[in-house]
């Protein structure tokens, strides 16, 4: 697509950003938000593939569905001459491949922080049932301010599709296949936690941990080999850390982690010093016919035996029929005295080593640290859980608060070294205890723009509903008022908010005001929110007090709010005294908000409230008193939203005075009964 096309009318192509098998990826300018955006364009030889298409725009499902800061927004869908296009989150920076060969290498914490990054916006897919599965550095972007954002959902599919297919199942990137899509199996929720495991691993030492000449011999390692050890690698890696690389990335989905939550939350603490005695993780092992070392009792009930049996052979006595035998083989007499010594020789040396490998599992097992496992309490009272752990041999250590959405208050939400963990006995292990769904103090959004406010608040759980209304004073796309006051502190996921959202000022086409009455010309103008502004001059044609033209004139199409001037007739001449004084007045209409007239509190939450409340316009009606205007009726109404000036006209009668009163939202502001010329 060449530069400076529009596409659909609205975003304009700045240049290209890259090509793939399926899309061509654009940099282009949103006309109408004014903010560049990403365009992904499907390929014109792949147009007609209804395939394609399919996964095309099942990518546009799957990430529309997606609200998380670390993944790609999409923005808008759509098809234009046949060519289907996304239009995205234009993420200015480098993907995360690129970033590891320009850092490496890179600080553990810093590597903590970027996978922490990429296992929320997981873990938010899976809650949505959707897989990645196609997870590798070349799909995760990093920003200038180092903000990873996951992109690319072409082969994500929702578990609930169940017609997926063979073929589609093995779709990805080998270097980071999981060994059950490389048998050709279904993809899981685990399978994205092996990826992200390799992901890891390539953060932590620059390179991938298994490389081929082909992309078969690649995916037979993967599901063959052992991963390598980074501390092989890296000597300063911590275990613990090393190990959410080896749980993450076992042979068998069950030895994974349950989630993407879970997977993050081992990671925070990976660089504790409590941890720094942790040993290394071993995925549990299935009886698949390996060598087995015999257990000890085995092996002790085995040596009596033998030495029995020996015992036996050598002093059991002579038959007669031996002695026949060996009468008739006469040639064979020399073998047949050496038989017995050489067995009894043979039998000693099965019984000495037998008891050598005896005695080395016997003193491996005296000498061995005692250990113990970790025990799951999450979901327990704090008082069972302490327990738990206890009775596994274990040190209770500090009890931390935290917040859960999941588990209930005053129950245990995870201890710290993980459950699963084998540790030396009397180990002290932190508790964590929930207090419950986090809650979030709600802002003052008046003013503010509905678009970004609502895939704020929705990225935090907050279900949001709008409502749309014409404005003079707010401009279209702002915040007018919020359901929920400010200040209020609410469970996200069990809030729901409603925005009043200004769509900007309605049009209005005029009708015809000649020969109307001033108060006739008033009552339309209220009905159509228009501001009324008057002249006078003479007319012998057009009665005292009626218009004799408008400005602008009939059909003309105005915006509400705009002002509208009418003539009125101030009749023949001859019917007005020719001594008239004509002046003007200067007065300073202030604009209220509403904070004057609330009380002052040290509490946020209540100085929110009143915030939340402020008036965002005034309405002001100004009534005069002069040879044309009676205070009975409205010289003049208007829609203010900050400090207003005005100049008011008085035509009176030489010597007399006039009057003026000011009306601001239903309140008397400022009036004068004797306005005179001097």
């Amino acid at each position: 697509m060449r530069t400076g096309y529009t596409l659909s009318g609205r975003y304009r192509i700045v240049r290209a950003l890259g090509e793939g098998g399926m899309a061509n990826v654009y940099l282009a300018h949103d006309l109408i938000l004014d903010r560049d955006v990403s365009v992904k364009l499907l390929r014109l030889d792949l147009r007609d593939d209804p395939s394609t298409i399919r996964r095309f725009q099942r990518e546009a499902l799957a990430a529309t569905e997606l609200v998380n800061p670390n993944i790609v927004q999409v923005y808008d869908v759509g098809e234009e001459n046949g060519m289907q296009y996304l239009v995205m989150e234009y993420v200015e920076g480098t993907d995360l491949k690129a970033y590891i060969k320009d850092h490496f290498p890179i600080a553990y914490q810093e590597v903590i922080q970027i996978m922490e990054q990429i296992l929320s916006a997981v873990e938010t897919a899976h809650e949505h049932n959707i897989i990645h599965r196609d997870l590798k550095p070349q799909n995760i972007l990093i920003d200038q301010n180092r903000v990873a954002k996951i992109t690319d959902f072409g082969i994500a599919v929702a578990l609930s599709e169940h017609s997926l297919t063979q073929t589609n199942t093995v779709l990805g990137s080998v270097h980071y296949l999981s060994p059950e899509q490389a048998r050709g199996g279904m993809a899981t929720k685990k399978s994205d936690i092996y990826s992200l495991g390799i992901i890891l691993y390539e953060l932590l030492t620059g390179t991938v941990p298994f490389e081929g000449e082909t992309a078969v011999s690649i995916a037979l390692k993967h599901f063959q080999s052992e991963i390598p050890s980074v501390r092989e690698i890296d000597p300063r890696i911590p275990q613990a850390l090393e190990n959410v690389v080896l749980q993450a990335t076992s042979k068998r989905p069950e030895d994974r982690y349950e989630s993407a939550a879970s997977m993050a939350d081992d990671l925070k603490t990976s660089l504790s010093p409590k941890r720094a005695g942790e040993v290394k993780f071993t995925p549990e092992q299935d009886d698949n016919g390996e060598t087995k070392v015999l257990p000890l009792s085995a092996l002790s009930s085995a040596a009596p035996v033998s030495a029995e049996a020996a015992t036996q052979s050598d002093s059991a006595p002579e038959t007669a029929a031996d002695t026949a035998i060996k009468t008739k083989a006469t040639g064979k007499k020399g073998r047949k005295k050496t038989r017995h010594p050489r067995r009894r020789k043979f039998l000693l040396a099965g019984l000495v080593v037998l008891l050598l490998v005896a005695g080395i599992l016997i003193g491996m097992a005296l000498f061995r640290p005692h250990m113990t496992s970790v025990p799951s309490v999450a979901g327990r009272t704090e008082a069972v859980a302490k327990s738990r752990l206890t009775d596994a041999y274990l040190t209770v250590g500090e009890v931390h608060k935290t917040s859960s959405s999941k588990v209930k208050v005053h129950r245990a939400v995870r201890t710290e070294p993980r459950s699963g963990t084998q540790l030396k006995r009397n180990t002290v292990v932190d508790l964590w205890i929930s207090t419950g769904p986090k809650r979030y103090k709600l802002a003052n959004y008046q003013g503010d723009a509905y678009a970004s406010t609502a895939a704020k608040l929705e990225a935090l759980g907050f279900t949001v509903h709008r409502e749309s209304v014409h404005s003079t004073s707010v401009p279209a796309g702002k915040i007018m008022q919020q359901s929920v006051l400010a200040g209020k502190n609410v469970v996200p996921s069990r809030t729901d908010i409603t925005f009043t959202v200004s769509t900007g000022s309605a049009t209005v086409t005029l009708a015809d005001l000649t020969n109307k009455t001033k108060a006739q010309a008033q009552r339309y103008a209220t009905d159509h929110n228009l501001n009324l502004a008057y002249d006078y001059a003479y007319s012998s044609d057009v009665s005292k007090g009626r218009v004799i033209k408008q400005s602008p004139g009939e059909g003309a199409i105005v915006q509400e709010g705009d002002e509208v001037t009418l003539t009125l007739s101030r009749g023949t001449e001859s019917e007005s005294s020719s001594s008239v004084d004509q002046f003007s007045v200067n007065v300073k209409i202030p604009f209220d908000d509403g904070s004057s007239d609330s009380e002052s509190s040290s509490d946020d939450a209540d100085s929110s409230s009143s915030s939340s409340s402020s008036a965002s316009s005034n309405l002001v009606q100004i009534y005069l008193k002069d040879q044309d205007h009676s205070l009975s009726s409205i010289y003049k109404q208007m829609t203010i939203t900050a400090d207003t000036n005005v100049t008011l006209p008085f035509t009176v009668a030489s010597g007399k005075a006039g009057a003026y009163k000011v009306v601001r939202d239903g309140h008397v502001i400022a009036s004068d009964s004797h306005v005179t010329k001097d």
